[in-house]
């Protein structure tokens, strides 16, 4: 089987620096026509965006995505709520996660899989100050040491 195309068109960043990712699922997601084009042209953000299990659906809350320029009067309301597409075993499985205590579920990535638009959810445990300040520190340090090492290898 060809393996399909994907091109990633809106990632949240933020996400992996306030959040430890235990668990990554794929979904498709219900988008009006010109939010499908808007959103081919980039013009999307996921921060401060979240999803939600109710009645057994799974519903994502603050993507902003900006109305089409080409658009008319039926442009779409840019912050509206989106419904995700998943399996009724998968829901169940991901409402039994996000039950436990300082569990959420958070987009990570949209992009398109073929001609469908997908996106990347992230079961997800909220990062402690101190949790992002060592994540830094490391990430520093790491910096660092790799500097140290190519200085000294174009001394020798």
């Amino acid at each position: 089987m060809a393996e399909e195309h994907t091109r990633v068109v809106v990632s949240n960043r933020k996400a992996r620096h306030d959040y430890h990712i235990l668990e990554r699922i794929e979904a498709g997601i219900v988008l009006k026509g010109t939010e499908v084009k808007s959103l081919r042209k980039g013009n999307a953000n996921l921060q401060d965006s979240y999803a939600v299990v109710k009645n057994g659906e799974v519903w994502l809350v603050g993507m902003h995505i900006s109305p089409y320029e080409q658009g008319n009067i039926n442009n779409h309301d840019s912050l509206r709520t989106r419904k995700l597409l998943l399996q009724k075993k998968e829901i169940r499985k991901l409402l039994t996660k996000v039950q436990q205590k300082g569990l959420t579920l958070i987009p990570l990535a949209v992009y398109f899989k073929g001609p469908h638009a997908k996106i990347e959810l992230a079961v997800a445990q909220g990062k402690k100050s101190y949790d992002k300040r060592e994540a830094i520190k490391q990430r520093e340090a790491t910096r660092e040491m790799s500097k140290h090492l190519k200085r000294s290898i174009t001394l020798s």
